[in-house]
């Protein structure tokens, strides 16, 4: 064995285990291994969980937000600004940018992320190289799943058709879209799925972000997937139109969700901070409508989006505050409500991106993280230190004795 932990806690229900680790993978579960390991490491009690997954996050837009402020917190200031801003990013500001963002998802026990890169005929495609450029740098200490994002649009830009192809020549993982930023949103979902279809990847949009519920395409995408096989490849983030849709169309169109195999990326930080701008009282929450989804039998998630910039002006990547956000926005406080907002950071996201070898099980990644709390159900409650984080049996993050992080 290369690893074992002793005494960990990994099921409320269950008793304290140790967890041996070989070879990258875990190995055994069991309350009492009597193997011996290169290291073990004692959990006097604290909990064991699988890393987090970070489903939807923009690396080449973080912490940028002094340098040309969104001063009115709405959407449109904010994609206005991001649009001035790109074209003085340079390939070394958004590589020191991003590799810091990264280290601190990883303190935070983040094993993997998508990463939305873009690129368009204006700035080309300097954030989108420097985000591959990590993936493959950092592949030892956090997965990235490069996802190619057209922001300003595909169909209304001269030249971004050929754009997407070459990113996809490049090596991204997954085909982004954006449908409500283009000239025709039916087209734009069109045109991703025959650019997926022919390089076999999934497929990942930013869908459907308003107050209300005009001009939305879910139910376009929800049809598409199901008739080109799609089903259980397709995220969506965002959603918050579907907040605005009466129950009971709501609720079919969440079933047609399920039956596509839809997953839902809810990112509360960025749709609270933007939506209901124009709400005089009884401001809207618009978010995605997590409960009813959840219920509904989709497959949600929590997740960041962006961090300190003009789309959201604060944050850490850190996904449990994130999830103590979503707690009462999303009203999930109630006991049994609580219980399912986990594997929002851990094992639905992880299902979104078809992570096969996800979960804390025998012949599973060793992709953990060991938390300074004895109880699984506690964990998003108490924000606890992330004790040590291995990516594939390596420690990769701790904070045993100071914040550190292997690169």
């Amino acid at each position: 064995m290369d690893l074992i932990f002793r005494h960990v806690r990994i099921d409320d229900a269950r008793p304290l285990m140790d967890v041996a680790v070989n070879n990258g993978k875990i190995i055994e579960t069991a309350p009492n291994i009597s193997a011996h390991a290169r290291q073990e490491i004692q959990g006097h009690g604290n909990v064991l969980i699988p890393g987090f997954v970070e489903g939807h996050l923009h690396l080449e837009k973080a912490h940028v937000m002094h340098r040309k402020a969104n001063r009115s917190g709405t959407l449109k200031e904010a994609i206005a600004v991001t649009a001035e801003l790109k074209p003085t990013l340079t390939r070394d500001d958004i590589l020191d940018r991003s590799t810091q963002v990264l280290r601190d998802l990883v303190q935070a026990g983040t094993t993997h992320v998508r990463a939305h890169a873009e690129f368009d005929p204006e700035q080309g495609f300097t954030g989108f190289d420097v985000v591959l450029e990590l993936r493959d740098k950092l592949r030892d200490v956090i997965d990235i799943q490069v996802v190619a994002f057209p922001q300003e649009g595909i169909l209304k830009l001269p030249g971004m058709q050929a754009m997407m192809v070459e990113a996809m020549e490049k090596g991204a993982d997954v085909v982004g879209g954006i449908p409500y930023n283009d000239s025709s949103a039916h087209a734009h979902i069109d045109y991703v799925f025959s650019l997926a279809q022919r390089y076999d990847k999934d497929i990942d949009f930013h869908q459907d972000f308003a107050d209300n519920a005009e001009h939305m395409s879910i139910e376009y995408l929800a049809r598409k997937t199901i008739e080109h096989g799609y089903q259980g490849r397709v995220c969506v983030g965002h959603l918050t139109s579907l907040g605005a849709v009466p129950v009971h169309k709501q609720h079919e169109i969440i079933a047609l969700m399920r039956e596509a195999g839809i997953s839902v990326m809810c990112l509360p930080a960025t749709d609270l901070h933007l939506g209901a701008r124009n709400d005089g009282h009884n401001v809207r929450r618009t978010l995605a409508p997590v409960r009813a989804l959840r219920d509904g039998g989709v497959n949600v998630c929590l997740a960041t989006n962006n961090i300190r910039n003009a789309f959201t002006p604060f944050g850490t990547g850190d996904l449990l505050n994130i999830a103590q956000l979503a707690i009462p926005a999303c009203h999930l406080g109630g006991a049994d409500d609580q219980a399912t907002v986990l594997p929002m950071l851990t094992s639905n996201p992880a299902k979104a991106l078809g992570l096969k070898h996800f979960g804390l099980a025998p012949g599973k990644a060793a992709d953990l993280v060991l938390l300074d709390t004895q109880a699984v159900g506690d964990v998003i409650l108490d924000l606890p230190a992330r004790l040590m984080v291995l990516k594939r049996g390596k420690i990769v993050a701790t904070s045993v004795c100071q914040r550190s992080v292997v690169f």
